[in-house]
């Protein structure tokens, strides 16, 4: 709460036209059909747009199993899910866009989770790097291990199987 109030205070000293970088990420509803899901997004986008945003970058929404379910209340029932697509946008807007964003995200039925937030235009994302293998140098001989012998079988009449099995099953 108080960082809200120290937020506000911060934002009336400066001025609502300045462009900020911000990023949005939200959760679609599993139930909105892989057709429809990019129907969504487009009215994320025009939202931002709308606002005077201009985009930086950008995740298609993919399928993706959530660490928790995340309840939502759809045509009036409780419903909880275990999956969503996720996506994500960066852009620039004014304050005023993000806040717009911010509320028609809420009222949007088809989002289960978002959240918007300020950030920088670098690209941000972890990249992995390949563990580097380092050269031991061993003084210690590896001993050979003796090979396996293996018995060579000799062949065996039905009559012999016939009898083996009459034994196994008996007891």
């Amino acid at each position: 709460m108080a960082e809200a109030v120290i937020e506000k205070e911060l934002e009336t000293d400066i001025e609502p036209a300045i462009s900020r970088v911000y990023e949005v990420g939200y959760l679609v509803s599993p139930t909105v059909k892989d057709e429809d899901v990019e129907k969504v997004v487009a009215e994320i986008r025009k939202e931002i747009e709308k606002e005077g945003g201009s985009f930086i970058a950008e995740g298609a929404p993919s399928m993706t199993r959530l660490a928790y379910p995340i309840d939502s209340i759809e045509a009036g029932k409780r419903i909880e899910h275990d999956r969503a697509s996720f996506g994500w946008i960066k852009f620039e807007a004014p304050i005023a866009a993000a806040q717009a964003l911010e509320e028609s995200l809420k009222r949007n039925a088809s989002v289960i989770r978002h959240i918007v937030f300020r950030t920088v235009r670098e690209e941000t994302r972890a990249h992995l790097k390949a563990p580097q293998l380092r050269e031991v140098r061993r003084t210690d001989t590896i001993k050979s291990t003796p090979k396996r012998i293996e018995e060579s079988a000799a062949p065996v009449s039905e009559a012999d199987l016939d009898k083996a099995l009459e034994d196994i099953t008996a007891e």
